[in-house]
């Protein structure tokens, strides 16, 4: 046809000068097909040698501790969630979530409160604020009680607020607020709110292993921790104990989460009363083996010990911060942001600075100032409102050290002269290893 070449007469793949060509036999015979098929097995053989010849070897995967892990077992969620009992002092049900704490204590909120029920609301700090914003969801009729962040509630004042609303059903509080460095005596007011016959709902996330928690014999009904404070552990893990008077309200609880994640009643009945032998979904691995790493080196060294490590850390910090200020008057050197030592929470110890300075600066100063740089020290500026009036010294895990506890002083002492604050860097040595070698006796 014109405009269309005539068509090249192509070689078979393999062939060319010097490689004979096999002959195709007599079209339509088995003879012809036979000789096709050899032909084509020559060419797959010939392209098969080439690619190996050409084709690098890929190397094997990259092994890597965190990574290709065995699949965790039932067994072996279990087995951690005896380990946080014990931590937590409890022979209730625990659940371990797989979610940083705020999971579980929504669920215990939306669980517990149901609609037009009255729940009282403590608030000392930011966390207490989430609270009562779920409460209100919920539909409950929610009474804040509010204090200054710098101190804690006292039992007394839970008292009068039953008194004064005698239909509460729950109480919600936080026993230790790390963003502001204040505690709560929630021994005591555990034993009110129990003779009232109301639940109550602890977060105890920057207390656990930083100061003593008895769930059971304090009456807590819904205690919730993670692994990121005094723990040592990741973020993306947290549990909660559950007593059998909080499985009962949440039951009759018409609104309390179905099939959801936030639901403790699907954990109730799909895990716990099932045996506890199939999971009902795949767990967080990683985060799982970290837990009950943080639980086996507690139990290692002891809860009591890491307790009073913590206990000597908040010590040693306050009474080095007041040397420090020995002096100076009132109001122009770093203070506790915690007036009464009774208030001031083990996991943090929160400081204020001098009116006219600015903590975020100071935090800088210290940083720079100390041996190994900005990473080296558990210094940060407050949160939110408190960033520029608010110094936080995070000694929790490893960090509740009297090693730390020095550089941290000395950090502050350096940062505070050079911004023109008094600051005596001896005073406040020779205070803290006097505090921490009492706190520790």
């Amino acid at each position: 046809m014109l405009g269309v070449p005539a068509r090249r007469s192509e070689a078979p793949p393999g062939s060319g000068p010097g490689r004979p060509r096999a002959s195709p036999g007599p079209r339509g015979t088995l003879a012809g097909a036979a000789a096709s098929a050899r032909t084509t097995l020559t060419t797959l053989t010939t392209l098969t040698v080439r690619t190996a010849r050409t084709v690098p070897r890929r190397a094997a995967p990259v092994t890597h501790p965190l990574l290709d892990l065995e699949p965790l077992t039932a067994e072996r969620f279990a087995a951690v969630e005896r380990q946080v009992a014990s931590v937590l002092r409890t022979a209730g049900d625990v659940i371990v979530m797989q979610g940083e704490a705020l999971l579980p204590l929504e669920g215990c909120i939306r669980g517990a409160a149901r609609p037009g029920s009255t729940a009282l609301n403590v608030v000392t700090g930011p966390y207490g604020q989430t609270f009562g914003g779920w409460l209100r969801d919920c539909g409950a009729e929610v009474v804040d009680v509010e204090v200054p962040y710098d101190t804690g509630v006292t039992p007394e004042r839970i008292a009068q607020a039953l008194a004064e609303h005698p239909r509460t059903e729950l109480v919600s509080l936080v026993h230790a607020e790390a963003a502001t460095g204040n505690t709560n005596p929630v021994a005591a007011i555990a034993e009110v709110v129990r003779g009232h016959g109301a639940l109550l709902m602890l977060d105890a996330v920057a207390s656990v292993a930083a100061e003593p928690l008895e769930t059971d014999a304090w009456g807590v009904d819904l205690c919730v921790v993670g692994a990121q404070k005094a723990m040592g552990g990741p973020a993306g893990v947290s549990a909660v104990s559950v007593s059998e008077r909080a499985w009962e309200r949440i039951r009759a609880n018409p609104r309390a989460p179905r099939r959801s994640y936030l639901s403790l009643l699907d954990w109730k009945e799909r895990w716990i009363d099932a045996g506890r032998t199939v999971l009902p979904h795949a767990p967080a691995q990683l985060e799982m083996l970290a837990l009950g790493a943080c639980a086996e080196r507690i139990e290692e060294e002891g809860l009591e010990t890491v307790i009073a490590r913590h206990r000597a850390a908040a010590a040693a910090t306050r009474a080095g911060v007041l040397a420090m200020a020995q002096g100076a008057p009132d109001g122009r050197a770093l203070s506790p942001w915690v007036a009464e030592a009774r208030y001031a929470a083990p996991v943090a110890t929160t400081l204020r600075v001098p009116a006219g300075a600015d903590a975020r600066e100071l935090v800088s100063a210290a940083l720079a100032a100390a041996p190994g740089g900005r990473t080296a020290l558990p210094l940060a500026a407050g949160g939110g409102a408190l960033a520029a009036e608010m110094v936080r010294v995070n000694h929790y895990g490893r960090d509740a050290s009297f090693g730390t506890v020095a550089r941290v002083l000395d950090a502050l002492a350096a940062a505070s002269s050079s911004l023109g604050l008094p600051a005596d860097a001896d005073a406040a040595g020779a205070a803290a290893e006097a505090a921490w070698a009492a706190a520790s006796a």
